[in-house]
């Protein structure tokens, strides 16, 4: 009896090491950037424990998130334009796929797409990162071929929330030029038992206030500084609701900054990644065509 206790603790704890067993992120980028992690960064997310990476259908899924990475994809013939992804996860994982800065490549658009550091409850660790981005390709513009006033930031989902946020709140050379928004997370306001409580959740905190959420709504920063915006979102979208997107589009134009907005009739969320959204042509179209024209 003894030895069967063993074996079966021998196996529990084999399975849990299995399960928390990282791999390495592969891709086709043309470079790979280490930026800083919680030691060197301006602030940490206090996170303790390692950070997990798993295999997630053609990208990665990365748990506890510590160390910022910028993936870069340089095209042969640069249009000048370039930008930025901020991949989604509701704050608790960063899910990285590489498609769509493969596709901005093939298109003569520099492409970044960046693993940022989870916020753990530490609010300005992901924008420290997204500023960070973005002021890299500005400090970089000659040697990339890119025009440093046409840098643009991109995100779905928390991701969203993170491009939305760092272009309306972040000054200088950090700010970027343009925006564009896939299915974005944008109100703290606007319940979603599947996404939206527990976005707001990761980001400020156990102890969030009232206020807090206010501070992080992101259509309730909007200014007429805020850089033009392409919002693309499907209408049954039940993770993080269309109405995100209205939102923000309506505290855009009351602010009068140039905005466009998209609205599939199906979809739901998730399918930036996928070749099978039944508008996957209409959303790449439009998002490259956002892109060349400034």
């Amino acid at each position: 009896m003894k030895k069967l206790f063993t074996l079966i603790a021998l196996a529990a704890v084999a399975l849990v090491a299995n399960a928390q067993q990282s791999v390495k992120i592969e891709s086709s980028a043309d470079e790979v950037i280490t930026v800083w992690d919680n030691t060197s960064a301006p602030h940490s997310s206090n996170q303790t424990k390692p950070e997990v990476i798993k295999k997630s259908g053609s990208g990665y899924k990365v748990s506890r998130s510590a160390e910022t990475v910028f993936y870069l994809f340089k095209p042969e013939n640069p249009t000048g334009h370039s930008l930025i992804i901020f991949p989604g996860g509701g704050y608790s994982t960063v899910n990285i796929g590489f498609g769509m800065a493969e596709w901005l490549k093939q298109n003569g658009i520099t492409a970044m797409v960046v693993k940022y550091r989870l916020p753990n409850g530490h609010r300005e660790v992901p924008l420290e990162d997204a500023g960070a981005a973005v002021e890299y390709l500005r400090n970089n513009a000659s040697r990339l071929g890119i025009d440093p006033q046409k840098i643009g930031v991109s995100g779905s989902s928390a991701g969203g929330h993170l491009a939305a946020w760092s272009s309306v709140v972040l000054e200088g050379n950090q700010k970027p030029n343009f925006a564009v928004l896939l299915y974005p997370v944008i109100s703290g306001q606007i319940w979603s038992a599947k996404a939206q409580w527990s976005t707001f959740y990761e980001l400020l905190g156990k102890w969030r206030t009232p206020v807090d959420i206010e501070n992080h709504s992101v259509d309730l920063l909007v200014n007429a500084q805020t850089p033009p915006t392409l919002i693309l979102h499907s209408d049954d979208d039940v993770v993080a609701p269309s109405y995100n997107s209205t939102l923000y589009y309506k505290a855009l134009k009351h602010h009068g900054v140039k905005a466009s907005l998209h609205f599939y009739p199906s979809g739901g969320h998730g399918w930036r990644g996928s070749k099978k959204f039944e508008y996957r042509q209409q959303w790449l179209d439009a998002t490259k065509e956002w892109i060349l024209s400034f």
